[in-house]
């Protein structure tokens, strides 16, 4: 690996905490995320010359943090800014790693608390956060979000100046204010999971390292709110989709479906965190929250011990449950997928071509995928195919559009 391509993946993995550190000094997410590039910046002069440092993290956090300390130096209010930072501003040393995989660095929960602000908009919060938290690049979270890229660059940079102007501290909330945080914060860390559990575009179906940053936030947040029955059933799902991700791939990185993973693959450790977490959910609202039904479903593909033994009925069930709390056309979607397995492909089939016209899902291409599918089940092979190749055509990652093109191969 090269000393560009070892300080690409690094900082993708550090960003979050860089930004979170710098923006504790200088209180502007902006300015830190500018702060965090010029480490970039000096880690690409430096590195291919003296070589790559045993702790990189820690070397471009450091960086960063010296530049946002020269920066509050020159800043007329200096003296007041050195007052709030305290001692830790001159102190050379600093180790901005968890201790642990479980744990969670406070300034990174502060961070994500910031940049869903309710100052912000819906749309401007889940951007900045994949931004900031999540190290997505502008284009990656333009086709998460199916809009233009420059419209998420503008929101993005609206969203920064809006938070500098309404002087929002860097804090994590209490009362009232972190109620009213809650469902954006929660919203954005499922986005940045799914993001990695499942890459919009690229050449790799999965990116784990978004996984781990989503679940180590779902763990901090459960601790942090514990009597938070949504707070816990994020985590239980989280954790449950998470340990079936050495199953989803194969040896050469092609996916693996549901119906053809070795169970034996999934991490029995991360499906008990997660009935833990999915049982605290139960005790503390009653499971009846989004978060908390898909946790509920995950939970039942877990405890098929093949996936014949699924129980679609239940799991028909509960996604009509979650389509009365949480309605979409994506939920309507993998609903039809159950009543599909529940009742048969003709029963499924009218559920899909019912979405055909719903907003959002035209150039959806799981759409096209799950319509192939059932007409394939049904014999209909020659729609079948032209189903796959459409979804083939729409998607962008280029390990899910080989394997709907051999699916259209494979239909007979």
């Amino acid at each position: 690996m090269t000393v560009e391509s070892t300080l690409e993946t690094v900082f993708r993995m550090e960003s979050a905490r860089i930004i979170a550190t710098v923006t504790r000094i200088v209180r502007d997410v902006g300015i830190a995320e500018e702060l965090a590039q010029d480490a970039l910046v000096a880690a690409l002069e430096q590195w291919p010359r003296e070589g790559v440092p045993d702790r990189p993290g820690a070397w471009l956090t450091a960086a960063a943090r010296h530049r946002a300390v020269d920066l509050v130096r020159r800043r007329e209010t200096y003296a007041r800014k050195l007052a709030e930072v305290g001692r830790t501003l001159t102190e050379e040393s600093y180790d901005p790693e968890p201790s642990g995989p479980g744990d969670i660095d406070d300034d990174v929960l502060r961070l994500v608390f910031t940049t869903c602000h309710p100052v912000l908009s819906a749309e401007a919060r889940a951007a900045l956060t994949l931004r900031l938290v999540g190290g997505l690049r502008t284009d990656e979270i333009a086709r998460a979000f199916l809009v233009p890229e420059p419209t998420v660059a503008a929101r993005i940079t609206r969203a920064k100046r809006t938070l500098a102007k309404a002087g929002v501290e860097f804090e994590v909330p209490y009362g009232a204010d972190r109620a009213a945080r809650l469902g954006s914060v929660l919203e954005v860390i499922y986005l940045i999971f799914n993001e990695g559990y499942a890459a919009t575009a690229g050449d790799d179906l999965l990116r784990p390292a978004l996984c781990e940053d989503a679940l180590r936030l779902a763990r901090g947040l459960a601790a942090l709110m514990p009597a938070e029955s949504e707070v816990h059933g994020l985590a239980a799902l989280l954790e449950i989709q998470a340990s079936r991700t050495a199953a989803r791939t194969g040896p050469d990185g092609a996916p693996v479906l549901l119906a053809d993973q070795n169970r034996r693959r999934w991490n029995r450790l991360l499906i008990r965190r997660g009935y833990a977490a999915l049982e605290r959910a139960v005790a503390t609202g009653g499971a009846h929250g989004p978060y908390a039904l898909q946790a509920a479903i995950a939970a039942c593909h877990a405890r098929a011990a093949a996936y014949e033994d699924t129980d679609w009925a239940t799991i028909a069930a509960l996604y009509e449950r979650l389509a009365a709390v949480a309605p979409s056309p994506v939920v309507e979607l993998n609903r039809a997928v159950a009543v599909s397995m529940a009742e048969g492909p003709e029963a499924g089939l009218a559920l899909v071509d019912a979405l055909a016209t719903a907003p959002g899902l035209d150039r959806y291409h799981l759409l096209p995928s799950v319509r192939g599918d059932l007409l394939a089940r049904l014999g209909r092979t020659t729609e079948a195919r032209a189903e796959f190749a459409r979804a083939a055509d729409l998607t962008r990652n280029e390990r899910e559009r080989e394997l709907l093109r051999a699916r259209a191969r494979e239909v007979q």
